[in-house]
Formats: structure tokens, C-alpha cells, sequence
């Protein structure tokens, strides 16, 4: 193997700002940060959205239907709503 060109392939908390879950998985990111993460100091790379809180996977999307377009939807093709 050739030195010094292998990415740092290592275990990071990546935690969610949004709902403030931390999640343990390997990856290659760069960090600055450190966290306490049962038990132990692992790096911490933060992001915006993940499964915890993306409201597709939470359950909580709404449709927002400025133009009526989903009514006209479910009217053309006989689709009784909810």
C-alpha cells in the first residue's frame, strides 16, 4: 500500500441540529469537533436534516397546494380524498 493516500476512514457521531440526535457510523468526512458518545470521544460532523427529523421519514409532511392542483388531480381522475 502507498502512504498517505488512503482517506481517514473512521468511526463519527453525526448529529442532527434539527431534532438533536446523534448517530454513530464510519466515514471518511474531516472534523474539528469531538464528542462524548457513550463512553467514549468520537469526532462530530453536524447536519442540517437526516431521517430523524426530514419530514418525509418523521410522518409530519404536509402538502402544500397553493394552485388547487392536487384537487384537480383527484377530480379528473374520480379520486375521493381523505
Amino acid at each position: 500500500m502507498k502512504k498517505d493516500i488512503h482517506p481517514n476512514y473512521r468511526e463519527v457521531v453525526f448529529k442532527d441540529n434539527a431534532s438533536g440526535t446523534l448517530f454513530l457510523t464510519r466515514s471518511t468526512v474531516d472534523t474539528k469537533e469531538t464528542v462524548e458518545f457513550e463512553g467514549k470521544t468520537y469526532p462530530l460532523f453536524q447536519v442540517e436534516v437526516s431521517s430523524a427529523s426530514h419530514p418525509f421519514y418523521t410522518g409530519k409532511q404536509q402538502l402544500v397546494d397553493t394552485t388547487g392542483r392536487v384537487e384537480r388531480f383527484r377530480k379528473r381522475y374520480n379520486i375521493k380524498s381523505n
